[in-house]
């Protein structure tokens, strides 16, 4: 599975999401404060996590007693420019040449 997949599959499900927008509202959050939030196991929510992580979304460290979990907004950036970007592109293009169709005839 190449990492495109990865990023897709983890974005696959609402509770990933969902810890991804936890983590966007405020960066570095412990285990405890991001299964606070879900109802499921601290297990549950670990699995979750370590999907995150293997598409390359999550990054954590340790700090102290603690390893805190960080969003990384990369992956997702690469999936918006090679997929969504692409199909986009012609449409505002040819948004640009109406408006400079109308403003000529003016």
């Amino acid at each position: 599975m190449d990492d495109g997949d990865l990023v897709f599959k983890a974005l696959a499900d609402p509770t990933r999401r969902h810890l991804l927008d936890q983590l966007f509202e405020r960066d570095g959050r412990a285990l405890g404060e991001l299964e606070t939030d879900v109802e499921m196991t601290r297990f549950g929510v670990m699995k979750h996590l370590r999907v995150l992580e293997d598409a390359g979304l999550v990054t954590s460290r340790k700090a102290g007693r603690e390893r805190l979990h960080f969003l990384n907004p990369i992956p997702i950036r690469l999936i918006h420019d090679r997929w969504i970007n692409k199909y986009t592109e012609r449409r505002a293009s040819a948004l640009t040449e109406l408006k400079e169709q109308l403003e000529k005839n003016q």
